[in-house]
This record gives C-alpha cells, structure tokens and sequence, in this order.
C-alpha cells in the first residue's frame, strides 16, 4: 500500500558540507599525482614511466568501487566507509612520501619500489571507497531539483581542494629538503584529514533519504547487482558514455604544457598559467550547468541530455580549433581557445555528475553505492588509459614523422572525435528525471 511520508532533505548546507569531503580527498591525490610526480622526475631524475605507472596502477585498482558500493548498500549507512575510505587514502599518502623521499637514495631498490607499490594501492583503495560512497550519499539524500547544483558544488570543491593544497604545499615546500616535504605534505594530510570529518559530522544522521520513485525489492547478491545495471539499457549506455567522454577528456591532460611550450614557445611558467585558465573555464563551466540549470527549472533532468550534447560538442569544436592552431603558431589566440575547451569541459562534466546522481536512484534492487561504482569504475580505466595514451600518441607521432605539428593536430583531431561519440551516445539514453511529485512516495 502506498503512503505518503514527510522526508528532511538534504539542504544547501549539507551539500556544501559533502563538497568539503570531496575537497578533502581532491588535496590528498593531488600530493601523489601532482607533486610526488614532479619530485620524482626532477629532483631525483627516476624515470618518468615509473610514476605514470604508479598512477596508473591508482586508478586500476579502483576497478573494486562497485564491490565498495554494494557493500555501503547493505550497510544502510554510509559516512564509516566515506571515512575507512578517507583513512586508507590518508595513510597511503604518508607512505608515498616516504617512498618518494626514499627515491633520493641512488641505489635503491626493491624495498623501496615495494613501499611505492603499496601506497598507490591504498590510494586507489580509498578514493575508491570514500569517493563512491560520498557520491552515493549524494544521490540518495539530495531532492531531485537540487542534483544539477549538488553535482555542480561536488566537483567545483573538489577542483578547488586541489588548487588549494598545492598552492599552500607550494608555498611552504621552498627552500627544498625531504624533511620539509615531509612535513608539509603531513600537514596537508592531516588538515584534509580533520576537516573532512567535522564536515562529515552528524550529516548522514540528520537527513533521512529521499525514497526512490520506484519500488525497492530485495537486496541482491553482488554479482546480480552487477548483472541487473548491465541488462539495463539505459545504466548500460551511460557507462559507454562515461568512459568515452571521460577518455577524450583526460587524453589531453599531459599534452597541454608540452604542446603550448614546443608550438608556442611558452615557458614553464606561462604553462602553467595557462593550465590555470583552462581550470577557471571549467569552474565557469560548471557553475553554468549547474546553477543554471538548477534555476531554469525545477525538472532539470528533462534536459539533461541538451547540456550533456552542448559540452561534448564544444569540446570538440573547441580541440578542433586546437589542432588548426597547430598549423598557426603563435598568431593563434591560444588563451581563449584553452578557456572556451574548459569551459565546455566543465558543462559536459556537471552535466554528466548530474546524470549519475538522477540514474543511481533508478535501481529496484541495485542500490545508488552499487551503481555509482560501476560508473565510477567506468571512469577510472578511462582516466587511467587517457593520460598515458596522449602521451603515448605524441610521442610515437612524433617520432614517425619526425613534427610536432602534426603529432599534437593528430591527437587533438581524435579527441575532438572521441567527443563528438560521446554526444551520440548520449543522444541513446533518455537522462530524464521522474516528477518531483513522486518522491513522497514510499511502497
């Protein structure tokens, strides 16, 4: 029999408190892939396929997120695993710190590579775990016309999590000397660390979650679960196309500097700004699709598919225009050209985020941890293969034709194709929410 129940939404306020764990967990990778990554190459000159391996292999190991979904589903309580999962990540950053520093030492060896091998999978581990089970939270205590702006302040605190930590890592990490990297990267840890756990405080107590439009049958078995969002066509397509935009969209991410510094004769440091204007276009892109979306109307899902198709386009259209700028040097204005892709980037994302939190309420027997893993999933191999094969791609283009011009136009040619699949894939999932008007109502 059907009844109507008074529920407590997840206000503003608590989703600005989850963005604070999401932050949390962007400064805690952002030491290992980012700043560890650096210090490895260049201060103790290791071969640069060693921590693109260990970073690889982060993301790989994070083939378990559905496993950690599933299990968050039949625990009916989320916020131990957002913290286990915050624990493990913060333990296996001090250990790639410690392995790092070991680095320095110029023979050593496999005791050392050991040490690097497990803190990157306690890493993979625990993103894996807190950041499924966050979002899953997410999904199942926000309202639905709130999931755009809810996706949107997700991952704008997670971008600015990142920024943050390496712009205060970055401060306090000159003059130069392991025990000083040592020590601000603890800080950072353990900053992220504590603040994530007040913000985690009390949470999941206080808001009871908002019941599924559907009827929920019994929990299944872990391998059923998997079975019933793979027969499902729509859960089905939104992997294919979280993999292939998530693979367009992370090929490009260590290709940037080297292609602005060989074809543009940039510095490092003009580089490097210029990473930061693709990052400000994404957050402008992001707020767009979110904020605005969220206020244009209160049904958002009904068009979610137009901002998902509008950011893989101008993506594309926006990486097409990169691989012309190839043949034009200098003369091309290459600023906003890089502003323009982020900003399409950061639509097409929240756009993307916003759809994963509608469909992990979709289930009868699947829960939103389960769901959110296998998407997650998704997107970590592509992470993981995207970054590696731009890099790969240019380095063999350019070594067989003996031109940068045409290894960089190659490669931005094919992700702008990558994108424009992604849009046709998505064009075969319907991403449309059910009437709010269903939501009070529980079997």
């Amino acid at each position: 029999m059907t009844a109507i129940v008074k529920h407590t939404r997840m206000g503003w306020l608590g989703i600005l408190r989850l963005g604070t764990v999401q932050a949390a967990i962007g400064a805690m990778v952002m030491l290992s892939t980012s700043l560890l990554n650096r210090m490895m190459v260049v201060e103790y000159s290791v071969a640069a396929a060693i921590p693109a391996a260990l970073v690889a292999w982060h993301y790989a190991v994070q083939l378990s997120r559905p496993l950690w979904g599933y299990k968050s589903d039949l625990s009916g309580y989320r916020t131990p695993w957002i913290i286990g999962g915050l624990s493990i990540l913060s333990c296996g950053s001090l250990l790639a710190v410690d392995a790092t520093i070991m680095m320095s030492a110029p023979d050593w060896g496999w005791g050392t590579a050991l040490l690097a091998i497990v803190s990157f999978t306690m890493i993979g581990f625990g993103v894996g775990i807190s950041g499924t089970t966050l979002l899953a939270l997410l999904a199942s205590r926000v309202s639905i016309e709130r999931k755009p702006a809810a996706a949107a302040i997700s991952w704008t605190m997670m971008v600015a999590g990142i920024v943050i930590a390496a712009a205060i890592a970055g401060s306090y990490l000159d003059p130069f000397s392991e025990p000083r990297l040592a020590i601000v990267s603890s800080l950072v840890v353990l900053g992220a660390y504590c603040i994530a756990m007040f913000a985690l405080h009390n949470l999941e107590v206080s808001t009871p979650p908002v019941p599924k439009p559907i009827a929920t049958e019994k929990p299944q078995s872990f391998p059923d679960a998997l079975r019933e969002i793979w027969h499902e066509k729509e859960a089905r397509h939104f992997t294919f196309f979280v993999f292939i935009s998530m693979l367009a969209y992370s090929m490009q991410d260590l290709i940037m500097e080297p292609f602005a510094g060989f074809l543009f004769e940039m510095t490092p440091g003009e580089s490097t700004k210029l990473s930061s204007i693709q990052h400000s276009g994404i957050l402008l892109g992001m707020l767009l699709a979110g904020v605005g979306g969220s206020l244009y109307t209160k049904r958002f899902g009904q068009n979610l598919k137009l901002w998902i198709v509008f950011g893989c386009v101008g993506s594309a259209i926006m990486l097409l225009g990169l691989s012309f700028a190839a043949t034009q040097g200098v003369t091309w204005p290459l600023k906003a050209n890089v502003f323009g892709l982020g900003m399409a980037n950061g639509v097409f994302a929240v756009a993307a985020v916003g759809a994963m939190l509608s469909l992990a309420s979709a289930g009868r027997a699947s829960g939103e941890g389960a769901r959110m893993g296998v998407w997650g999933a998704s997107q970590a191999i592509a992470f993981g293969l995207g970054g590696l094969t731009g890099a790969v791609l240019v380095d063999q283009l350019r070594t067989i034709t003996g031109q940068d011009v045409a290894a960089f136009q190659t490669v931005f040619a094919i992700e702008a194709a990558l994108f424009l699949m992604a849009a046709l894939v998505a064009t075969g999932t319907t991403m449309v929410w059910p009437s709010s008007q269903q939501e009070g109502l529980t079997a």
